[in-house]
């Protein structure tokens, strides 16, 4: 362990995995602040801190399973000479998953869906909301942990870098959540970005690789204007 901290490598591999992990749990934490947004603070906060908490209890629970987890990308089943392994399979049904849940956030929304006080404080809709952060939780822990396990190869490094890049969505998840629930449009958005990220793991189940780069891009850029129509719209209701 203490030639592992004494390696320039491994502290390298370290920074670089980190940044990664964080990167790609950017998809995590915009579902779970869409998804939280539908119940009150109290019980929104908890339901962060339970998905999320989830969320690296399964990054560690996969790293510990490495055998099985590399297992994964072996084919298990062929259609018409397309070969699909038990990743492609939960990346394709997670990005149908994206696909429906964010088209039905969306209609709810424009169509103004049932959100009574009463309804929203039910039980019963909280633990759909922390039964859906498990769901996607998953689809995206394997995805990342297969990353993690094709950059790394100390475990130490891997578990270290999962915990920090939680502890960071952890830390980003309640201001993010609390500004999407704020705003409307950035809900929206926040949807659109969904269902652009459930295309993109369909494509990866198909074995059609979309660079993450341009999906974090339009991410970026789109925020930023947002960001810009929320600072005009705060300015010109100061001049009112």
């Amino acid at each position: 362990m203490i030639e592992l901290l004494m390696n320039p490598e491994a502290w390298a591999a370290l920074l670089t995995l980190t940044a990664l992990e964080v990167v790609l749990g950017i998809d995590n934490v915009i579902f779970i602040s869409v998804i939280v947004s539908r119940i009150p603070e109290p019980r929104a906060k908890h339901a962060r801190q339970i998905g999320l908490a989830l969320a690296l209890l399964f990054r560690i629970l996969l790293l510990t399973l490495l055998v099985w987890l590399i297992g994964l990308t072996e084919a298990v089943l062929s259609v018409r000479g397309l070969a699909f392994s038990w990743r492609d399979i939960v990346l394709i049904g997670g990005g149908l998953f994206l696909l429906a849940k964010a088209t039905h956030e969306i209609h709810s929304e424009v169509e103004g869906g049932e959100q009574g006080g009463s309804r929203r404080q039910d039980a019963r809709a909280f633990f759909l909301v922390v039964a859906q952060i498990i769901v996607i939780d998953i689809v995206f822990s394997i995805d990342s942990i297969i990353t993690a396990i094709g950059m790394a190869q100390e475990l130490s490094i891997m578990v270290t870098a999962v915990v920090i890049a939680v502890v960071i969505m952890y830390v980003s998840s309640g201001p993010i959540a609390r500004f999407v629930a704020n705003h409307p449009t950035t809900k929206m958005l926040a949807l659109a970005f969904l269902v652009l990220i459930g295309v993109a793991l369909v494509a990866d189940g198909f074995h059609f690789h979309i660079p993450r780069g341009y999906i974090y891009f339009a991410i970026a850029f789109s925020a930023a204007v947002e960001s810009f129509n929320v600072l005009a719209r705060r300015n010109r209701k100061a001049g009112d």
